[in-house]
C-alpha cells in the first residue's frame, strides 16, 4: 500500500511557479519538481482550502495550478476536520492569523494522512510547532501526519 500524502498549496505553487533568481526559491522549486516526479509512489490528496488557495491570483498560474492537482484525491472538510483546526488555534498549535493552516493539518490528521507535504515553514512544516500541533492532534483522538517538506521525501536517485 502506497503512503498517503496532503499535497498543500504551496506545493503545487512551488512546481508550476516561473523559475525564480532567489537562490533559495529556486532550490525549493527544484526539490518539488524532483518530488513531484517521483508522486506515483504515493497516493495524495487535497482538500478544497489547497483548490480554493490554488484558484487565486492570476488567472494563467491558477490554471497551471489546478492543472497539476486535477488526478488528486479530494478529502472532505468534516465536522471532526473544522473541530481540530479550531482546536490547532485554541490549544496554540497554530496562530489565529492561520486558520487556513490550521484546516490543512485537521484535514490531513482526520483523514490519516501519512504525510503533510508543504513549503509553509511558517505555520505547518516548522519544527518549533510540531510538538504542540501533535499533541493536539492526539488529544483530540487522531494520529497526525508527518508534517515534512518535499526535501524529505525526495528518494535518493540509483547511480
Amino acid at each position: 500500500m502506497k503512503p498517503k500524502a496532503y499535497v498543500e498549496t504551496t506545493i503545487v505553487s512551488y512546481l508550476t511557479a516561473l523559475p525564480s533568481r532567489d537562490l533559495v526559491l529556486a532550490a525549493h522549486q527544484q526539490v518539488t519538481r524532483d518530488w513531484w516526479s517521483t508522486r506515483e509512489a504515493f497516493e495524495l490528496f487535497v482538500s478544497q482550502s489547497v483548490l480554493d488557495e490554488a484558484s487565486a491570483g492570476d488567472a494563467a498560474a491558477a490554471a497551471l495550478r489546478l492543472a497539476a492537482l486535477r488526478d488528486l484525491v479530494l478529502l472532505d472538510l468534516s465536522a471532526d476536520a473544522t473541530l481540530l483546526a479550531a482546536e490547532l488555534i485554541r490549544g496554540g498549535g497554530v496562530p489565529e492569523k492561520a486558520k487556513i493552516d490550521a484546516l490543512h493539518i485537521a484535514v490531513a490528521s482526520v483523514h490519516g494522512m501519512d504525510y503533510l507535504v508543504s513549503w509553509n515553514c511558517t505555520h505547518i512544516a516548522n519544527a518549533t510547532m510540531r510538538g504542540r500541533i501533535e499533541a493536539i492532534c492526539r488529544r483530540a483522538g487522531f494520529d497526525p501526519p508527518v508534517i515534512c517538506t518535499p526535501l524529505e521525501l525526495v528518494k535518493e536517485q540509483a547511480p
